[in-house]
């Protein structure tokens, strides 16, 4: 997962490939919060890894539940033992972040059971959470006789729940919830009131036009899998019946996330051109509403087919139809169709979204800001949304405020493909803070980088340059980090392939003396054929971990001489191009952004005195127990600067357009941030 403060992505021209779904984050939370309640062990499959997951399975083991997870047929098993509906536990906090998945249904379950049996819960969340409605939820409760204390704003989080042991329920006349804020309330009632059902109909009517009722859908069917069958008359009555008690299934499989296919369903429909876009985890027999945006998708012109748990999505109608869709059935994947109507022919309306309001933000207040930044004309009213597309030569670059709000993030990402709508110029996008994605999709941008391709000239590549010990790789390692970018240290390749051909016995025992014509054709096959790789800060090398050698100063020296041979580095320069991969490379070296990558967006070439780098250098040897001189690191990186400088193929010295920078004064989280800055001047960003 990106957790970099921002992730620039590149203008995009098309997809291809296949994903694999996690799991739903509805269906996730539900089944856990069932198997906590019910009695035996749940071997839950497929279960989504994320922020909303965690934060339920947190509460589920502080409420007594124990969890063990193992591995079956390669795939992650999380084995739940609940607590049969009797509370192991009868005082808690419960800090459940920005879940209302897991607010809402804890609120209700917990504020039964300490009713019946006794106990003091406090339910909190972050900032946000604070402000989303539970005052409805909170109502019907109390119409049953829980004790329910407002511990800030009435009507919202945190709260208190209190009871003492052996308390009733007023369960004679139908507990009632409106049902046209958020259809969570209801299911909440629905996975909370079995616990009260022994001896009698629990009855549920819901006031008002219940909305997102595919989520309730969903609700309904897993009860079924957990023992729980609830009859259901209409959409405003529903009754369950005395005697209902959980019942484990023994196993259940989550199916992949219907709201999170959308994004990959709209990049297939914008950008499948010659092959198809396939998404699997979830397809045609899947239990979630949101298994319908594929409609909406179709009606925009999108080409669908379909399976058991599989989709494949490809380009059809171009430009996409505009539409006007009422989204009660669809209110989260609704989001992404605001986005498709970026490339829409004419305006696209979309109504009956009242709930965006009351979610992670403003749903449609943040919609409406974000899509007129990259350019559109976007009208809001209460309930609806209308999008028109921009003209091509109207797309602008954007930063991309996300709210902490996961939809925000992975829906605006799609903005980047407004090359595809024939933008001039075509633009990147910036999404800031992308590690929100965690809630329910934490490797999502990876999974839209694995699918999306631009041309190599589009990926965006920092070159930074300088000679030996001026920190360049420390550099480039960390605004590689802070940019969620790829990150090539050239020097490593060349200290390897040094290290390498003197294993060999090809280079000369003399530094000063060149190999002949025969040593260095067999060190260029040498790093032709090199047996590397990376594994964090260990650098395997023919099977070995080699990486103090290869970081030592004679495999810098070691470097520096067979950088100097023409056919190595040739041999080289197709492994250092492969490294160009979404959403972007920052590369350090000392010919970056002269030979490798002349075409680099931003060229930085450092110009630290000897002087320091060697006091740099020594201090930094003194702290790893290397005894040095540094007056001989003085005068060893003054003749590899004089031999760098002097060397037939690619001579050190900074590109015409590079910006030279004395990094002799600047500690390293300045000069971090210093090339930041440029990067945000040159980029637009």
């Amino acid at each position: 997962m990106y957790s970099t403060p921002f992730l620039d992505i590149p203008a995009l021209t098309g997809a291809a490939g296949t994903v694999r779904l996690p799991g739903s984050k509805s269906i996730s939370n539900r089944v856990l919060l069932l198997a906590g309640l019910s009695a035996g062990t749940t071997a839950v499959h497929d279960l989504l890894d994320s922020d909303d997951t965690r934060v339920m399975l947190k509460a589920l083991e502080q409420l007594g539940c124990t969890l063990t997870r193992r591995t079956e047929h390669g795939r992650d098993v999380l084995d739940v033992t609940g607590i049969g509906g009797q509370l192991r536990t009868h005082e808690a906090a419960l800090f459940l972040g920005n879940a209302g998945t897991a607010m809402r249904p804890l609120t209700a379950a917990l504020a039964v059971l300490v009713t019946l049996q006794g106990g003091s819960f406090e339910l909190s969340g972050v900032p946000r959470m604070h402000e989303r409605p539970i005052g409805d939820l909170v109502d019907a409760l109390r119409g049953l006789g829980c004790a329910i204390d407002d511990l800030g704003q009435p009507g919202y989080p945190p709260l208190r729940l209190r009871g003492a042991a052996g308390g009733a329920l007023r369960l004679q006349a139908p507990v009632r919830v409106r049902g046209d804020v958020s259809s969570q309330f209801l299911t909440a009632l629905l996975l909370a009131l079995p616990l009260a059902a022994g001896t009698q109909d629990v009855v549920i009517e819901v006031q008002g036009e219940l909305i997102s009722k595919p989520y309730i859908d969903i609700t309904l069917a897993l009860l079924q899998r957990f023992g729980i069958a609830v009859q259901r008359n209409g959409w405003q009555r529903f009754t369950i019946p005395k005697g209902s008690a959980y019942a484990s299934p023994g196993a259940i499989h989550v199916e992949g996330d219907a709201s999170s296919a959308s994004y990959f369903v709209a990049l297939g429909a914008i950008a499948a051109v010659d092959q198809p876009v396939r998404i699997e985890g979830v397809g045609a027999d899947s239990i979630q509403g949101d298994i319908r945006f594929v409609e909406a998708a179709q009606a925009m012109g999108a080409q669908v087919q379909a399976g058991p748990g599989w989709l494949e999505v490809r380009r059809g109608a171009w430009p996409l139809k505009a539409i006007d869709l009422n989204c009660n059935h669809i209110p989260d994947a609704a989001m992404t169709l605001a986005v498709m109507a970026l490339y829409a022919q004419g305006t696209t309306r979309l109504t009956d979204i009242g709930s965006w309001r009351v979610k992670e933000t403003d749903r449609i207040a943040a919609m409406t800001a974000e899509l007129r930044k990259v350019g559109a004309t976007v009208d809001e009213g209460p309930d609806w949304i209308a999008v028109t597309p921009p003209q091509p030569n109207a797309w602008r670059q954007a930063s991309i405020h996300t709210y902490d709000d996961h939809r925000m993030a992975m829906c605006l990402s799609l903005a980047a493909f407004n090359a595809m709508a024939g933008a001039v110029p075509a633009v990147g996008v910036r999404i800031e803070d992308p590690r929100c994605v965690g809630k329910t999709f934490p490797d999502y941008f990876e999974a839209l980088f694995a699918l999306a391709h631009t041309e190599p000239a589009g990926i965006p590549v920092i070159a930074i340059d300088g000679p030996s010990s001026s920190g360049k790789g420390t550099l480039a390692g960390l605004v590689a980090q802070q940019m969620g970018w790829h990150y090539l240290d050239s020097g490593v390749l060349y200290r390897a392939v040094g290290v390498a051909a003197n294993d060999r016995g090809l280079l000369p025992a003399d530094a000063a003396q060149t190999p002949d014509e025969a040593a260095v054709q067999a060190i260029a096959a040498v790093a032709a054929a090199l047996d590397v790789r990376f594994e964090g800060e260990r650098i395997i090398l023919e099977g070995r971990d080699r990486s103090l050698e290869v970081r030592s100063e004679g495999g810098g020296a070691l470097a520096s001489r067979v950088s100097a041979l023409g056919p190595v580095r040739a041999a080289l320069h197709e492994r250092q191009l492969a490294f160009r991969q979404l959403p972007g490379l920052v590369a350090d070296g000392r010919d970056m952004g002269t030979v490798v990558f002349p075409d680099a967006a931003l060229k930085v070439f450092l110009t630290a005195d000897a002087a320091t780098r060697a006091e740099r250098r020594h201090k930094q040897l003194i702290s790893k127990g290397i005894s040095a001189n540094i007056d001989s690191l003085r005068l060893d990186l003054e003749a590899r600067d004089e031999r760098d400088r002097n060397r037939s193929v690619a001579p050190l010295k900074p590109a015409e357009e590079a910006v030279l920078f004395d990094n002799s004064g600047t500690n390293i989280e300045e000069s971090v941030q210093q090339v930041l800055q440029w990067w945000s001047t040159r980029s637009g960003a």
